[in-house]
């Protein structure tokens, strides 16, 4: 019947398992890093080091740093994001958007469309909310203010403003997949 040895596990243990083999085999360990003029010789009051202990020994003091390293990042200069952040998505949905023909009436909460302002119409968005809006076929995104009820067309989610849909890229086509974030002030 075998029995098991308890070796240490890990990522230092199979030089750890090495070290402890060589010294328990009473091989002279010798190291292309230490050799025997580095080996402090024994005195009358201190044991003679074991071929153990002298591969373990400080080989020297490591160089000073001196500043980052080439291309290394400095996070103490790395500012936090402070953009809006994600309360919550709301998934995919289509696009599209409503300009000259709507621009200067009122919107349902009682203010003037202007089709220059990144505004949009939700069904059942409060108003006053922000969505930030990705056209993933190009990654451009926006954030809009929710200020009108639309859109009428079945199909479609949310109705833009020109100027959103023009940062969005989705003039040419009328409409587009797009992907809808609530984010925060």
């Amino acid at each position: 019947m075998r029995t098991h040895r308890a070796w240490p596990h890990g990522p230092l243990a199979r030089p750890a398992r090495l070290a402890l083999a060589l010294a328990a085999a009473s091989v002279p360990f010798t190291s292309a890093l230490a050799s025997e003029d580095d080996i402090a010789p024994a005195t009358d009051n201190v044991e003679p080091a074991s071929s153990f202990e002298t591969a373990f020994q400080e080989i020297g003091a490591p160089a000073p740093f001196t500043g980052p390293f080439p291309g290394a990042v400095d996070l103490t200069t790395i500012a936090p994001a402070t953009g809006p952040r994600i309360v919550r998505t709301l998934g995919t949905g289509v696009a599209s958007y409503y300009g000259k023909r709507f621009h200067g009436r009122l919107t349902a909460n009682g203010e003037r469309f202007n089709m220059n302002a990144m505004t949009a119409a939700h069904k059942t968005l409060p108003f006053g909310t922000r969505v930030r809006v990705t056209n993933p076929s190009n990654g451009r995104s926006v954030t809009v203010r929710i200020n009108d009820r639309g859109p009428f067309i079945r199909g479609r989610t949310i109705d833009l403003s020109r100027a959103a849909a023009t940062k969005l890229g989705m003039i040419s086509r009328g409409h587009a997949r797009v992907k809808l974030d609530i984010v925060s002030r």
